[in-house]
């Protein structure tokens, strides 16, 4: 298996008039390996979309480079954009004023795409995402969510090998959202194509990627699997069930930590650094008189571990290749 997508000390800082430049993205390195998909996360103002727009040869970085299959972007830009489709944020990814059938044929000949090639590659996204009954309506007339369908098979109807979906299920119902999930899924599983997912919905990143590499602030914070952060995490998350309640009794060595009163049990859940606070967190509780049901190690969720990387509760240290070891707290 290899590199589908090399990224190299990629930075780019924004001038204001009367201000400092703002460095959004700050000497990121990364390495997507080809037929994976890979999440890239993180919250609003990190440097996400600058970094997807130097990907795909919208924005010039001020340094850096990134190669697409072995292309570079900025020597090669034509070559490179043959290797990516791309949905970006937002729905003017396509044009209204066309039906659906129209935008594909122009996007596919764009491309390089004809003849029966193209119309077969069109009937059968139309197709698989529910959209055939309306390819002769106008895009203007659709839903948000039909529209993004239509923009993601525009961004695939030349076959690229890498795909770019940048918020593929914003705004969409849970049955559109539901379908998009399963084609991404289809696009690695049957395709062979490699993904790169940025998203707001954590779940979803969790159920669909291999790797996952979390932005905060123009540099990166996490580039590791899926399975690996979780097991980080998962050595210090703990759930731990009291029979009672605390009856609004909250000293300050519960902070922290999740408290949740069901019926006449209290579940305590969260991170503790080690062995010797667990242990001082039982001795605390049972000075409450509380009797202890259960403590148990439990896994923890993308969205728990994405929040303690954001907010600098938890650091790891960042390998830019999947070979260059394991990640550490």
């Amino acid at each position: 298996m290899g590199d589908a997508i090399v990224v190299e000390g990629l930075s780019k800082a924004y001038t204001k008039r009367h201000a400092p430049p703002v460095r959004a993205v700050d000497g990121i390195s990364l390495t997507v390996r080809s037929g994976e998909v890979f999440a890239f996360l993180g919250p609003n103002g990190a440097g996400k979309t600058t970094t997807i727009k130097m990907m795909c040869g919208l924005i010039t970085p001020d340094a850096g480079s990134v190669r697409l299959n072995g292309v570079d972007v900025l020597r090669d830009r034509f070559q490179a954009m043959q290797q990516i489709g791309v949905v970006l944020e937002g729905t003017r990814n396509v044009y209204w004023r066309l039906t659906a059938w129209e935008n594909l044929m122009y996007f596919g000949r764009l491309k390089g795409f004809a003849g029966r090639k193209l119309t077969r590659r069109a009937e059968q996204f139309l197709r698989e995402l529910e959209l055939w009954d309306r390819r002769n309506d106008l895009v203007n007339e659709f839903s948000r969510g039909m529209q993004q369908k239509v923009s993601i098979a525009c961004a695939l109807i030349h076959d690229p090998p890498i795909v770019l979906l940048d918020e593929p299920t914003l705004g969409l119902d849970v049955a559109a959202s539901l379908t998009v999930r399963r084609w991404i899924a289809n696009l690695v599983r049957e395709q062979a194509k490699t993904v790169v997912l940025t998203t707001h919905q954590l779940d979803m990143a969790q159920e669909l990627s291999d790797r996952v590499a979390i932005m905060n602030k123009g540099h990166l914070v996490a580039n590791q699997t899926v399975s690996e952060l979780l097991r980080i995490f998962r050595e210090e998350y703990y759930q731990i069930r009291l029979k009672g309640r605390l009856n609004g009794h909250r000293p300050a060595w519960l902070d922290g930590l999740s408290v949740v009163t069901e019926e006449d049990e209290t579940i305590l859940s969260g991170s503790l650094p080690g062995q010797n606070a667990l242990h001082q967190l039982l001795d605390n509780l049972h000075e409450l008189g509380l009797p202890l049901l259960e403590a148990r190690r439990v896994e923890p969720d993308l969205e728990e571990v994405f929040v303690k990387l954001v907010n600098g509760e938890r650091k790891l240290a960042i390998s830019s290749t999947p070979e260059e070891g394991k990640a550490t707290l």
